[in-house]
């Protein structure tokens, strides 16, 4: 069975390490991917699922946040993810968002952020790990809840923003001890979710490994589905 092609989004600096990652969880779970990045062309393969990665903060402008000093931005990341979120959410292409990028699906669909969580939450502790050390509640019956099967989680924490306004056709389906949103996911058929952890880093646990699974099976029946029809259409 051939291996579905997922398109991951990076960091221009030092993203290579995350994209390493993404690769084998992708790869552990039958996919092939590439890594896009701003300024380099995109892959003239059809992309058959997409991760949008985690790494810099987004520009504050695009969702008409308080612009903070010292955070780095990519302003040419923020528009080429939204350039291809747009055709692929249209399209019901496979999309898992991961910390920034669960935050930009939100974006992309009318969310807003939390620039700073900290000013928000101000009773949640300061995290900040690569370790599972964060408690989530999943909300029961999710679709997340079905890909991980673990209730409550626990996962690594390396943000200080968050979803706010949920975007159109979005739901909360996670939130940590401090009700700050650590997951949401569409509302349709379509695979669309976005986690707030990095579980690229947790691979070696089932729980997170099972994310990556469920997107490239999702990835796979969708090209399975578009082919029956291709072969329905010219049959006709």
């Amino acid at each position: 069975m051939s291996r579905p092609l997922i398109g991951v989004t990076t960091s221009r600096r030092g993203g290579w390490r995350s994209y390493l990652m993404h690769r084998l969880a992708l790869w552990r779970a039958g996919g092939r991917s590439v890594r896009i990045i701003a300024g380099a062309p995109l892959p003239e393969e059809p992309l058959e699922g997409l991760v949008i990665g985690g790494g810099d903060d987004i520009g504050a402008e695009i969702y008409g946040g308080q612009v903070l000093p010292d955070v780095r931005i990519d302003p040419e990341r923020d528009k080429l993810e939204l350039r291809l979120l747009e055709p692929a959410l249209a399209a019901g292409i496979p999309i898992l968002g991961i910390c920034r990028g669960s935050q930009m699906i939100n974006i992309a669909l009318g969310g807003t952020l939390h620039t700073d969580i900290y000013e928000v939450y101000m009773q949640a502790p300061k995290m900040r790990t690569i370790l599972p050390k964060k408690t989530v509640r999943i909300v029961a019956g999710s679709r997340l809840d079905r890909i991980l099967r673990c209730n409550p989680c626990r996962v690594n924490a390396l943000h200080h923003q968050s979803v706010d306004r949920v975007g159109t056709g979005l739901r909360v389906v996670a939130e940590d001890e401090a009700g700050i949103v650590q997951a949401t996911e569409g509302t349709g058929p379509n695979f669309l979710l976005g986690v707030q952890w990095h579980p690229e880093l947790l691979v070696l646990r089932s729980p997170q490994q099972r994310l990556f699974q469920a997107l490239v099976d999702a990835a796979r029946e969708a090209k399975g589905a578009a082919q029956q029809t291709e072969s329905l259409v010219a049959a006709g």
